[in-house]
């Protein structure tokens, strides 16, 4: 028997981004996640950022591209300057393009890595139990729907 190549699978789907603007990918149905998005939204005066819901071809693709599981969105992606952070690094980086005073976030690296990811990794476990769950993506506002892309 031969065994038969894998057929080869774009990697992003067709609808790309423009990868020069900063781009969250997100849990579309946790409560906490979408939050925090909708905090960037508002404090992203100069709307640097474009948003992908972790459950969008886009998000799915990106999250399978920087080896992240699909089933399970227990992480965001930030995706800056080339760069993919995900965690609490994740935040930091957000944070760090939004200016001052949100830079200051920069603090956290100064905890280990093993300590910030056990951090992040308690309340991404447990956020739903937490902040909640939404039956489905929401109909997102004005403001995101104009930089939600995938």
């Amino acid at each position: 028997m031969i065994d038969l190549p894998e057929p080869k699978r774009p990697l992003l789907p067709a609808q790309a981004y423009d990868a020069r603007q900063p781009l969250i990918v997100f849990d579309g149905v946790c409560v906490f996640c979408s939050g925090f998005v909708q905090l960037i939204v508002n404090l992203d005066r100069d709307r640097r950022f474009r948003f992908a819901t972790a459950q969008s071809p886009l998000g799915e693709a990106l999250f399978r591209k920087y080896g992240l599981p699909t089933g399970d969105y227990e992480t965001n992606l930030a995706i800056i300057d080339g760069g993919a952070f995900t965690k609490l690094d994740s935040f930091v980086a957000i944070m760090a393009v939004l200016g001052w005073p949100w830079r200051a976030a920069k603090a956290l690296l100064l905890l280990p890595r093993p300590l910030r990811d056990w951090l992040y990794d308690r309340v991404a476990k447990n956020r739903y139990a937490l902040f909640g769950r939404k039956d489905s993506c929401e109909i997102p506002s004005a403001e995101l729907r104009q930089r939600l892309i995938g």
